[in-house]
């Protein structure tokens, strides 16, 4: 059996994208561990591979990253792994360098335009940084693949790669549940990193203004104090709710019971620009409407299964205005509800996962015939 280590930068709680890899792999004869950090609020993991996560000194900025693949990098040295999954740019030099020392695969998964984030956008130096380790690195990857065709054609042109595209889509399982209602009160979702561009702070700008409703706001992130500050300052903690992190086995029966599911990722970088995000599956297998940017990959999904509606002004008078229009029509909202029925039958994982599977067994049956 091929031992296979998955490498994070996170604390594995709340990746979904990588459990249904590791997942994937396991029920298909791999022996997994997925490798990421250990963090002071971390939850425990609850899963069926092994995990380990490192306690590092740092957890933020440059130290934080040169701690963490020196870490892993030497942890994979002394390891008997058979192959390396890197998961994004900031694992990738760990990763890469002990598969070359130790002669051994790696598999590269991009879950987005990593030098394109709204982070880095401003910060030319942080940003050429990592650039540069992107243009030595990934010209030399054989198996490479990421979440979307718009990302994988910006690669394969800038490096000339073959990058394959599994979009981060949902385990297909019985969708027809009801919604679980406590109350007459509409409940608007955001789930998700609560970061820069993801339009959360037009969308609490906005809630003074929409009636009868309440923002649930599922996730972590660098801009979570903020927001929190914001909603304070606006006194309008009743209309809106933080949960912070949830584990993703735990998160689809309270999406479930949203009206209505918000994307409202900000035009900021090519990384945004060209975004599909998994929460715009994760609404459509919980069969709740959704508000979404008006952006390449977003509507290409919105608009071929008519699952909800897009919208590029986010002032909060439009935002408002749109929200009010759609909460109160029972008509288009029951539309959009029946289309993700359809939708999720046909946005399975078990359709993504055959890409990362026919990756892993070419390298498994390579290594037999050598």
């Amino acid at each position: 059996m091929k031992k296979i280590a998955i490498c994070v930068t996170n604390d594995l709680v709340a990746d979904q994208r990588v459990n249904k890899t590791a997942y994937s792999l396991s029920n298909n004869n791999f022996d997994i561990t997925i490798i990421g950090r250990q963090l002071k609020n971390s939850l425990p993991v609850n899963c069926n591979y092994k995990t380990k996560r490192f306690k590092l000194l740092f957890n933020k900025g440059f130290l934080f990253y040169a701690n963490y693949n020196i870490r892993l990098f030497f942890y994979l040295l002394f390891s008997d792994f058979d192959i390396f999954l890197s998961n994004d740019l900031d694992t990738l030099p760990a990763c890469y360098y002990a598969s070359r020392l130790k002669k051994k695969p790696i598999i590269y998964d991009s879950h987005e335009l990593f030098t394109e984030v709204p982070e880095l956008v401003n910060r030319n130096f942080v940003k050429n940084f990592w650039t540069k380790i992107e243009k030595h690195i990934l010209p030399k990857l054989r198996y490479t693949y990421t979440v979307c065709q718009s990302i994988a054609d910006i690669y394969n042109k800038k490096y000339r790669t073959s990058f394959k595209v599994v979009r981060n889509i949902p385990v297909c399982k019985n969708t027809e549940k009801e919604q679980i209602k406590h109350s007459t009160e509409k409940i608007i979702l955001y789930q998700g990193a609560v970061n820069k561009g993801r339009g959360l702070e037009q969308i609490i700008k906005a809630m003074p203004f929409i009636n009868n409703a309440k923002l649930l706001i599922i996730g972590d992130g660098d801009v979570l104090k903020d927001l929190k500050h914001l909603a304070n300052k606006l006194d309008i903690n009743n209309k809106i709710k933080f949960t912070g992190k949830i584990p993703f086995e735990k998160l689809k029966p309270i999406t479930q019971t949203a009206d209505l599911g918000i994307s409202l990722e900000q035009n900021i970088g090519l990384n945004y620009y060209y975004a599909l995000p998994n929460k715009i599956f994760d609404y459509i297998h919980s069969n709740i409407p959704i508000l979404a940017s008006d952006l390449p990959e977003i509507k290409n999904i919105i608009e071929k299964y008519n699952v909800g509606e897009l919208i590029n002004d986010f002032s909060p008078e439009s935002l408002s205005q749109k929200i009010n229009n759609l909460l109160n029509n029972d008509k288009k909202l029951n539309l959009y509800k029946q289309n993700t029925y359809t939708a999720a039958k046909e946005l399975c994982w078990q359709t993504e996962e055959k890409i990362i599977l026919e990756i892993f067994s070419s390298i498994k049956n390579k290594k037999r015939k050598s």
